[in-house]
């Protein structure tokens, strides 16, 4: 982890050094680009992923058609077991996956501190996955427009156009990685509470009523 602050101590001295030897107006000019890539990235990312993330459903595997035992004691054992592993192992690991990259680009666009970042990152995955238990078009509401709206706050703040401080977070790498395991852990707790949640309500059939009133509600807007 030490060798990760080094790195980004001399990536800065580089690029410092780098920058001096331009014209003031390049080096102001290649600052400027460098954070306007940044930001085009960041909303390709929320832009390309925000309805992947918001959907209930999010692989679609259907590992159950696997289950081929005519035995029925194995038939529902194997299906439990196909159950656990597509929404209680496979999907937390997507979603988290989706909550690294996100964070990872906060870190660079805001100037908070990684305790901080983690938080305000897990809040936003949490209450994008239980509205997509809801509603998924309230789900891609809240994923799109909060990642946004986080961007236009740090656009406006005094320090956004400091590109030394890129380079400052890139040394608090190591804090990020030594943190992040404790929000898998809260990711994964999270999905197993919706998805027992959903499978009592889909015993008593309010599952099926949610479907028929969200599809009414579809024909009307229409």
């Amino acid at each position: 982890m030490e060798g990760v602050e080094n790195l980004g101590t001399e990536l800065m001295g580089f690029y410092q050094d780098f920058i001096s030897s331009l014209p003031p107006i390049a080096g102001n000019f290649f600052n400027f680009l460098i954070l306007v890539l940044l930001v085009v990235v960041y909303c390709i990312f929320i832009w390309k992923f925000y309805k992947f993330i918001a959907k209930k459903n999010i692989l679609g595997l259907d590992l159950n058609k696997y289950n081929k035992s005519e035995h029925p004691l194995f038939t529902k054992l194997l299906a439990g077991a196909l159950y656990f592993a597509e929404y209680i192992i496979i999907l937390p690991f997507l979603i988290f996956f989706w909550f690294v990259v996100f964070t990872f680009f906060l870190m660079f666009l805001t100037d908070l501190e990684i305790s901080t970042l983690l938080i305000v990152s897990a809040t936003i995955i949490a209450a994008i996955r239980i509205t997509s238990y809801y509603k998924e078009d309230l789900s891609k509401d809240v994923a799109k427009l909060l990642p946004f709206t986080l961007l236009a706050v740090s656009i406006l703040t005094p320090n956004f156009f400091n590109i030394e401080r890129i380079f400052t977070h890139f040394t608090n790498l190591p804090n990020f990685f030594g943190n992040i395991a404790y929000y898998l852990l809260f990711i994964i707790v999270i999905e197993i509470i919706l998805r027992f949640f959903d499978f009592i309500f889909s015993l008593f059939g309010l599952e099926e009523e949610k479907i028929e009133e969200n599809q009414k509600e579809g024909t009307g807007g229409e």
